[in-house]
C-alpha cells in the first residue's frame, strides 16, 4: 500500500507510522486521515504487525492539530460529519487488539492530542507540548477529544484544559496523567522500543484481552465490565497461551508465545 501523508515501517514487528507532512507541522489534513483508516486495515490483516507506534516527522510537531484552511470551509453538516469520520478513525485505533503507543515528539495540538489520546499508552519528549485549543478558533475539539480527556485527567482538569485552550507542557502532562513517560528526545526511539519490547514479551491473547477489558470495560457499569472480564479470562484458560505460560513458570523456564 502506498501513503503520501504517512510513513510505514516494520521494525521486528513493530509498525512504526509517521505523520509526513513537516511544513504542515503534520497537521491532519482530510488525505492524511483518509491514510490512517487504510493503515489501520492494513494493521489488521498483517500478522506480522505486533505492535504500533505513531510519531510525526521531524522535531517540532507530533501532530499541531487540523489542517485550519479545510475547517474554514465547512457548513454545519459538513463539520458534523467531519467530526464523525475522524471520531470513527480514532476510534479504529483505539479498538487495535495491538498495543499502539503514540511517541509525541513537539506540539500535539488539537486533533494531534485527540489522536494521541486515541493511543493506548503514550511517551512524550520533555519538549513536547499538548492541548485542545479549539475554543480559541470558536470551535471545540471533534474527534473525541471532550470525552478522552477527562477519561484520561478527570473532569476538573479536563475541563480547565478545554475551556482555557491553553497548552499543557510535557512536565504536566505527566504530572496529571496525561502521558506515560517523559524523556529527552534522543531517548524516545529507545523508550518506545523498549516499553514496547516489555509488552511484547507476554503473551499476545492475553495481552489483547487486556486491552479489549480496558476499552469496553470502561463503557459498562462495573458489574458488567467484571463480567466482561471474567469471560476473557476464562477465554485464556481455553488457550495453548496460558498452558504454555503456567508450564513455563512451574518448569522454571520462559515461555515461549510466539513461533516466529
Amino acid at each position: 500500500m502506498s501513503y503520501e501523508n504517512l510513513k510505514l515501517s516494520n521494525r521486528d514487528g513493530i509498525l512504526w507510522v509517521t505523520v509526513d507532512r513537516p511544513s504542515k507541522l503534520n497537521a491532519l489534513n482530510v488525505a492524511t486521515m483518509a491514510e490512517l483508516d487504510r493503515a489501520v486495515d492494513e494493521i489488521e490483516n498483517d500478522d506480522q504487525i505486533h505492535a504500533v507506534v505513531i510519531t510525526g516527522a521531524g522535531d517540532k510537531a507530533f501532530v499541531a492539530g487540523a489542517d485550519i484552511a479545510e475547517l474554514n470551509t465547512l457548513g454545519p453538516e459538513e463539520a458534523k460529519e467531519f467530526s464523525l469520520r475522524g471520531q470513527r478513525i480514532f476510534a479504529r485505533i483505539e479498538g487495535l487488539s495491538k498495543p499502539v503507543v503514540a511517541a509525541v515528539n513537539g506540539y500535539a495540538l488539537g486533533g494531534g492530542c485527540e489522536l494521541a489520546m486515541a493511543c493506548h499508552l503514550r511517551i512524550a519528549t520533555s519538549n513536547a507540548v499538548f492541548g485542545q485549543p479549539e475554543v480559541k478558533l470558536g470551535l471545540i475539539p471533534g474527534y473525541a477529544g471532550t470525552q478522552r480527556l477527562p477519561r484520561l485527567i478527570g473532569k476538573g482538569r479536563a475541563l480547565e484544559i478545554l475551556l482555557t485552550g491553553r497548552n499543557v507542557s510535557a512536565e504536566e502532562a505527566e504530572r496529571i496523567g496525561l502521558v506515560n513517560r517523559v524523556v529527552e528526545p534522543v531517548e524516545l526511539t529507545q523508550a518506545v522500543t523498549d516499553l514496547l519490547g516489555a509488552i511484547l514479551r507476554n503473551g499476545p491473547l492475553a495481552v489483547a484481552h487486556c486491552l479489549e477489558a480496558v476499552q469496553y470495560g470502561l463503557e459498562m457499569s462495573f458489574d458488567d465490565a467484571s463480567l466482561l472480564e471474567a469471560t476473557l479470562f476464562g477465554l485464556c484458560g481455553a488457550s495453548e497461551e496460558m498452558a504454555e505460560g503456567t508450564a513455563a513458570f512451574l518448569e522454571r523456564r520462559k515461555p515461549q508465545f510466539r513461533s516466529e
